[in-house]
């Protein structure tokens, strides 16, 4: 279940070495979800949230973001997962969302959600699996 971070990439936490342009344009011009989301919005949610970079180890350039909204204590919310079109195809994506999971393993979370149109097959490599029981889950808001 685990995926090893492709050579010449690194991941880190830290906040400082987020790019907040690119990763305002990369979901606002390019991700089905967060298309036309205001700048303003996007930072305050990388303020608010528990933030992964994925990053080019020879430059330091970005080249993936994840971001979750979790209590760290009973649940998280897995969202903005995204990587850079020039280097899909890497596993990469694979590998930085098994590494979200293993930083929140510590947490014992009684859950990890998420919502995607088309990478199904990515997040089951990490062990995330379709709602047992969708009828009992209810959303207010866009769906």
């Amino acid at each position: 279940m685990n995926s090893a971070l492709p050579p010449g990439y690194e991941i880190s936490t830290a906040p400082e070495r987020l790019d907040h342009a690119l990763i305002h344009q990369w979901l606002s011009k390019d991700a089905y979800w967060a298309l036309g989301r205001p700048r303003e919005k996007q930072d305050l949610a990388i303020a608010e949230s528990l933030n992964f970079g994925l990053y080019d180890s020879a430059s330091g350039a970005q080249a993936g973001y994840a971001r979750v909204v979790t209590d760290r204590t009973t649940f998280a919310w897995l969202c903005d997962v995204y990587i850079e079109p020039t280097v899909r195809g890497k596993g990469l994506g694979t590998a930085l969302v098994s590494a979200v999971r293993e930083h929140l393993a510590p947490y014992g979370l009684r859950r990890i959600l998420l919502a995607t149109a088309d990478a199904h097959a990515v997040y089951a490599e990490v062990g995330f699996e379709p709602l047992g029981e969708p009828a009992k889950w209810m959303v207010l808001g866009e769906q």
